[in-house]
């Protein structure tokens, strides 16, 4: 009696519009009540007719009534709402997988049923619970996939997988168009392929501890970076303070030099610990959907999904970093004080010695497994950057257009404001606005006439005097390609190499700082190595465009 209580209140308590709770209840002349809401959107679909109704006992109303909130009754339908009286109906919404079985208004399922391809609610869940007919039947979470498992020829539910053709069917499908396939139930297949995840997840897992440990060894070796190269900054800011007079010059460029490289090495190292925890977390992943994917009860499902997870990308690390102890900077120490001792010999012997040890300081990176260079242009792409060019040091006959992506050489002087980094007389060249440290890849398009240097440069090339000093591939600060309609040329510190390769009008430029590549490629319909160079970059470098005679060259914005 007191359930039929229960539903009684609900159904009295309930907007016969919405079929709801009342919410802000409010009543009409003829008794009955609603939503505030409701019968005000009803009542708006009758403004065109000028005559207002009740939806249950069609009364008319003219004019529109003014509707006032019931305020015994919305107090009473929250006593109710304390009192667990008002329960709602746990209906299906358009995200939940609904009860089959249901009519009208249909509940949200609580299983599905992989033999009878239904979804049931509680209430017509029991039958699978109670009778010997349905005892046999499999119940999963409600799916909306059911229909996946029956077989499109023959409308029979898929019990059997075909390792032939790796596919589930039906077992009609096992003596038709599979006989004489290598057939086993779904079940078995399943049995199998779950060893199989076991497995995959075990080498996932190893792999998560194995980048764990790499990630901890470069975060040692990141501190011991930091901690060497402020030391030997600290100590070489003591030694020239003596000799400050004489040594100032000398004294910042030590600096600069000992912040750039130790900039270079956190940089590879942060970068690589950064691809390293991109690795773990899709691991984790993988393995997440692998875990969920193993409990799930519906065998086509798993063996649906099963082959894209299992996959595992090769990793492009190596398996175990060692890292052998550095002397880091310690060595430019000594170095400095050896300065300080031979004071005469700072601008020539000394100088030189502090130079030539920043740069044989080692680079963790080149310890580790080299990571493998792109062989498509897919693989390049992946390595794009947005550059531009810095109209800060375009030679003043250069105009920038294309958002500063493109030299064009003019007759005519440009209106560029005075500024110490702008290349002046002949050279007609400009520099990147980007400093570029790690792996890029950029394209560059020439157009017109006349010829065009691609270049890499070190940001401290002379801006004026001689063209020697100044123009790209005649010092040790740049490398340049030579390009024009006939042929192309490489050029580092004067000497001329000449380069064969299909021409074209666009060349593909690779950088890897850390490992000290760069090449040159030429881009048509295929992708051409033209020259590559193994060096040692020891400062951030720059793109470089020079244009003489006539012509222009755009930076390609590349997607």
């Amino acid at each position: 009696m007191a359930q039929k209580e229960v539903q009684l209140d609900q159904k009295t308590f309930s907007c016969s519009i919405c079929l709801d709770p009342l919410k802000n209840p409010v009543t009409v002349s003829c008794g009955h009540s609603y939503c505030m809401s409701c019968i005000k959107t009803h009542w708006d679909t009758e403004d065109g007719k000028r005559l207002y109704s009740c939806p249950q006992c069609r009364k008319s109303f003219t004019p529109r009534p003014v509707l006032e909130k019931n305020t015994m009754l919305a107090d009473l339908v929250e006593e109710l709402k304390k009192t667990g009286l008002h329960a709602d109906p746990c209906y299906a919404g358009p995200e939940d997988v609904a009860c089959d079985v249901c009519t009208g208004r249909k509940l949200k399922a609580c299983k599905s049923c992989l033999q009878c391809l239904a979804s049931y609610c509680d209430k017509h869940l029991q039958p699978h619970y109670e009778s010997t007919t349905f005892k046999k039947h499999t119940l999963v979470e409600p799916s909306k996939t059911l229909q996946e498992n029956l077989c499109s020829r023959h409308d029979e539910v898929m019990k059997m997988f075909c390792r032939t053709d790796q596919q589930s069917i039906c077992y009609l499908c096992s003596v038709d168009q599979h006989k004489g396939h290598d057939t086993v139930s779904a079940a078995a297949e399943r049995t199998e392929r779950q060893r199989e995840l076991e497995g995959s997840r075990g080498n996932i897992q190893q792999r998560i501890q194995d980048r764990e440990k790499d990630v901890e060894l470069l975060q040692q070796e990141l501190e011991a970076i930091n901690g060497s190269a402020d030391k030997a900054v600290e100590h070489s800011e003591k030694m020239f303070t003596e000799l400050i007079r004489l040594m100032e010059k000398r004294r910042s460029d030590v600096k600069q030099q000992l912040r750039s490289q130790q900039q270079t090495e956190v940089s590879g190292v942060k970068e690589l610990q950064e691809k390293l925890e991109q690795e773990i977390t899709e691991l984790k992943r993988k393995d997440a959907e692998l875990h969920k994917l193993s409990h799930t009860q519906d065998h086509n499902h798993f063996l649906h999904h099963y082959p894209s997870l299992s996959a595992l990308s090769p990793s492009t690390h190596s398996s175990s970093i060692k890292i052998r102890p550095l002397t880091h900077f310690e060595d430019v120490t000594a170095a400095v004080s050896q300065v300080r001792e031979k004071l005469q010999d700072v601008l020539t012997e000394g100088w030189t010695n502090i130079s030539h040890t920043l740069t044989r300081v080692e680079v963790l990176l080149s310890q580790l497994e080299p990571e493998p260079e792109p062989e498509t242009r897919a693989e390049f792409l992946k390595y794009s950057c947005d550059i531009t060019l810095d109209p800060n040091t375009a030679n003043t006959q250069l105009l920038l257009s294309e958002g500063n992506r493109r030299a064009t050489l003019m007759k005519q002087h440009q209106s560029y404001p005075h500024h110490p980094d702008r290349f002046t007389g002949y050279v007609y060249q400009v520099l990147s606005r980007e400093s570029l440290t790690g792996r890029c890849y950029w394209e560059v398009e020439r157009r017109g006439g006349g010829f065009i240097y691609l270049a890499v440069s070190y940001k401290n090339i002379s801006r004026a005097g001689s063209s020697y000093e100044c123009s790209f591939g005649f010092n040790d600060k740049s490398w340049t390609l030579y390009c024009d309609n006939n042929r192309f040329y490489f050029r580092y510190n004067k000497v001329s190499t000449r380069v064969s390769g299909p021409l074209s009008s666009r060349v593909g430029v690779y950088l890897d700082h850390g490992a000290g590549i760069l090449s040159f490629y030429s881009i048509s319909e295929t992708m051409t190595l033209l020259h590559r160079v193994q060096t040692t970059f020891t400062q951030p470098l720059h793109a470089g465009l020079r244009i003489d005679y006539s012509g222009s060259a755009e930076l390609i914005k590349l997607k």
